[in-house]
């Protein structure tokens, strides 16, 4: 495996799950009742509790993406 495929691959890990990350927290913004709702369905906890499982979630998965995705991309494009 050469630099430029590994390059290439955490460059579509890099789109994908920052694309999973946008969507995520543009839904825990503009529509968190929504969110509420639908997932209150299956697990019926309080809104709070929810809030603070999700803003939790959505920091870890961020947590992750920098470190997994984003950071060895930007190395590989250093030092390809």
């Amino acid at each position: 495996m050469d630099i430029q495929t590994l390059t290439t691959f955490f460059m579509w890990c890099t789109i994908i799950n920052g694309g999973i990350l946008t969507l995520w927290t543009g839904f825990s913004i503009f529509a968190p009742d929504l969110v509420y709702r639908t997932q209150s369905k299956w697990f019926p906890i309080p809104r709070k509790t929810f809030n603070v499982v999700i803003y939790s979630f959505l920091g870890v998965f961020k947590i992750f993406f920098l470190m997994f995705n984003a950071v060895p991309f930007a190395a590989l494009l250093i030092i390809g």
